[in-house]
């Protein structure tokens, strides 16, 4: 099935400018033949008529006192031809024609064109016009035949030459016809290619809508996009408020909750304080995945993003000597809402502040059709085993310089589900610095695909 809307309106006005051109074809060819025909009736005709007003009776038989004066009639196989019949009478004819007797015994083929059509002088085919005339009236008319004809050579001949022609200018039209209906297509389509740009605009943050752009043909269908687009804004902006007010709403109570818990014995507090806190851990997940459920299209520049989460955290980290590193092509951008990769990537880094003794990267290349984006430290890292364990929700991981654990929260589970909803992915892995490095791949458009149901 063809799906280019261009290529089927070009192959449908092809089709159209063949069919067309082949009636014309026919119709040109019947015309010229019948004309072409016409003349050579009318020339024999005129030859007859000539013969038979020259044709005499003398002594009972018929003579004609003066030929006609076109020579061809008077040289062997000249291609004019003329015999007068007389029944029981010796026929008169040209000398053109020889020892040729039209109408003789020899079986003659077929008409062509109107014409008896029999072999001439030469061996090739003529055609013969013939007409019954009567010299004089009632019983003692003198009843004859004249025929006259010419070399079918001749008529074939303008024919073809004339069927040369016109397929040579009817070729040379399709072709100008197929290339004008490629350049309306072209033009005509103009207006929907420009919509496209268009829409990769306001896909990209960069508009708004679609303005009033594009043909009145197709100014219904950019109105109900506008107005899907203002409803979808208005959607996210609701969503994302809903998802702000219950964040504020169980605060309070899981504050309250877990200062009361301060007052219950000590094994009961521990496990009340561990109830709270998964109760407020499962509610951020799903407060997270509602507000990916809703997405703003945009394009984020990683450089600008990166420094401004490293410049918030550089001096968390000053007292500690941390040393920052940002290693970021200016020019890498992807087309991702910036709320989410700021979430993303800033858990990332706010995970290695944690952990690193005094050196953070952060780098991103793009290579192959993808990005990279990744975050490492010369901290103790997350041993090989464990490093599927960490991303898990509420799990924590047992670092590699000691028994205690390595908390990581929500941090990396989160920025797992945010880089699986563009269809990245998120691996951990042995830094260069020396510690652990997670690396973000995206496709280099990015592209928003609908996150999964947090479990």
């Amino acid at each position: 099935m063809i799906r280019s809307l261009r290529l089927r309106l070009a192959i449908g006005a092809s089709i159209a400018i063949g069919l067309v051109l082949l009636v014309v074809w026919l119709s040109l060819s019947r015309l010229f033949t019948d004309y072409v025909v016409e003349r050579y009736r009318a020339e024999m005709a005129t030859l007859v008529d000539t013969i038979a007003a020259q044709v005499t009776v003398r002594d009972g038989e018929l003579v004609l006192p003066r030929e006609p004066a076109d020579p061809r009639l008077s040289l062997p196989a000249g291609g004019r031809y003329w015999q007068i019949t007389r029944d029981g009478g010796t026929p008169i004819r040209s000398r053109s024609l020889w020892d040729t007797v039209i109408g003789d015994d020899r079986p003659s083929a077929p008409h062509h064109l109107g014409f008896l059509e029999m072999e001439g002088p030469d061996g090739a085919p003529m055609l013969i016009y013939q007409q019954a005339l009567a010299l004089g009236e009632g019983p003692t008319a003198q009843r004859f035949s004249v025929a006259a004809g010419f070399a079918r050579t001749e008529l074939d001949d303008a024919l073809a030459a004339f069927h040369s022609q016109i397929r040579l200018m009817l070729l040379a039209t399709a072709f100008v016809l197929v290339g004008a209906a490629f350049l309306q297509g072209a033009l005509g389509l103009s207006p929907l290619v420009r919509l496209r740009d268009r829409a990769a605009r306001v896909r990209s943050g960069a508009e708004k809508d679609f303005g009033s752009a594009g043909p009145s043909e197709v100014q219904p269908l950019v109105a109900e996009i506008n107005l899907l687009l203002s409803e979808r804004e208005t959607a996210l902006a609701q969503a994302r408020a809903r998802a702000s007010d219950l964040a504020h709403g169980l605060k309070t109570p899981l504050t309250v909750l877990a200062q009361l818990a301060e007052s219950l014995p000590e094994g009961q507090r521990q496990t009340a304080l561990e109830q709270v806190d998964l109760v407020r851990q499962r509610a951020d997940r799903q407060l997270q995945a509602a507000r990916m459920g809703v997405e703003r299209m945009a394009t984020t520049s990683i450089a600008t993003l990166g420094g401004k989460l490293v410049n918030v955290l550089r001096p968390i980290t000053a007292e500690r000597g941390i040393a920052w590193e940002v290693d970021v092509d200016p020019s890498i951008s992807l087309d991702v809402d910036p709320a989410d990769l700021a979430e993303c990537l800033g858990n990332l880094l706010d995970n290695a502040a944690k952990w690193a003794r005094s050196r953070i990267r952060l780098s991103a290349e793009a290579t192959g059709g993808r990005v990279r984006i990744a975050v490492g430290d010369d901290g103790p890292g997350v041993a090989e085993g464990d490093r599927e364990q960490v991303m898990r929700r509420g799990t924590h991981g047992e670092n590699t310089e000691g028994n205690h654990a390595a908390n990581t929260g929500l941090g990396l589970a989160i920025s797992a589900d945010i880089a699986d909803a563009y269809g990245a992915v998120l691996s951990l892995g042995q830094s260069p610095l020396g510690g652990l490095e997670a690396a973000l791949l995206f496709d280099a458009g990015g592209g928003r695909r609908r996150p999964r149901d947090p479990a």
